[in-house]
């Protein structure tokens, strides 16, 4: 059997996802002009078989996730999508159905999302499959929501549950119960929160990739404030809840919700806009002037002693 070469593949299963400015995928760059009067927002991330999908995931589930967690990034940042690039190093084996499903996940989110792809490169590796994708995006001039605007007294707002990201891979490695496949959904399909952190009522915004109070302490570094997060408001699933493992829920990664700052003369006006989006968010506590970092309040109103506060890649 006649393995297909790497432009026999690119030309089947990803020309078709391209979008004007990828030329077809036959030329070495993309040509891409930002809509008039909009600045780009641009971000990277990747991902590597065995660190951040497991080995059995399927290929369409692990480019919507690849996708999915970069436009997580624009959604912090208050940006709408426009198109992305793509780098797929797998080994020289992978058969061609790995291609065809995931191309078939990316044409899925494409669609669900409104973007294309605009470029890329192929790539064979020893192994594990590593991918990167960078992710275009658009803003009004001056808009885009930084990390570092939080001011004392400021309340901390969360989208959706935490923990159910962490305790999906646990799920997803059959390590806990999950009957109905809530939290492996979870963990391979996060849920991009676009168009909920809009600058007129978001202060400052991260998404939760590494556990919430790792994240949240990035927003405390860069205003250069504390923060103090009550335990018993921590918006959490019938799914995690029912597990009971608190400290996992928060300081696991793979969440992918929008940790936010939202001043109390907006939080009423932020809660009818998050609302119209269809997205849950809840204010689970406050920061403080003060050393930048989080305190995280039990139910018995004293600290609590976590024995991490997050995930970290080195």
């Amino acid at each position: 059997m006649t393995v297909p070469s790497e432009f026999d593949r690119i030309a089947r299963y990803f020309r078709p996802l391209a979008g004007p400015g990828g030329l077809n995928l036959a030329d070495d760059a993309a040509v891409f002009a930002p809509p008039a009067g909009r600045d780009f927002v641009i971000a990277a991330d990747a991902m590597v078989q065995g660190i951040h999908f497991l080995a059995d995931d399927s290929a369409d589930l692990v480019a919507r996730k690849l996708l999915r967690t970069n436009l997580s990034d624009l959604a912090a940042m208050g940006a709408d999508p426009l198109g992305y690039l793509t780098t797929i190093s797998v080994p020289r084996d992978t058969p061609d159905a790995w291609f065809a499903g995931f191309a078939a996940g990316l044409a899925q989110d494409q669609a669900e999302f409104g973007l294309r792809v605009l470029g890329g490169d192929c790539t064979s590796t020893p192994g594990p499959i590593s991918l990167s994708l960078t992710i275009l995006g658009q803003v009004a001039p001056g808009q885009a929501v930084l990390r570092s605007g939080a001011l004392p007294g400021d309340g901390i707002w969360v989208s959706g549950t935490i923990g159910d990201g962490a305790l999906g891979l646990l799920a997803a490695r059959n390590e806990v119960a999950d009957a109905d496949g809530y939290l492996a959904d979870r963990y391979h399909l996060p849920r991009p929160r676009l168009g909920l952190a809009r600058h007129d009522l978001v202060r400052a915004c991260m998404d939760v990739s590494d556990g919430l109070v790792q994240d949240l302490g990035h927003l405390c570094r860069a205003a250069g404030i504390g923060a103090e997060v009550s335990a018993a408001l921590l918006p959490l699933s019938g799914a995690a809840r029912q597990l009971n493992r608190l400290e996992l829920c928060l300081t696991g990664g793979d969440d992918y919700e929008l940790v936010m700052a939202i001043a109390p003369a907006r939080e009423l006006d932020f809660s009818s806009h998050a609302q119209a989006c269809g997205i849950a968010v809840t204010r689970i506590g406050t920061f403080k002037a003060g050393e930048p970092q989080v305190c995280v309040i039990g139910e018995n109103g004293q600290p609590l002693t976590l024995s991490r506060s997050g995930w970290s890649h080195f």
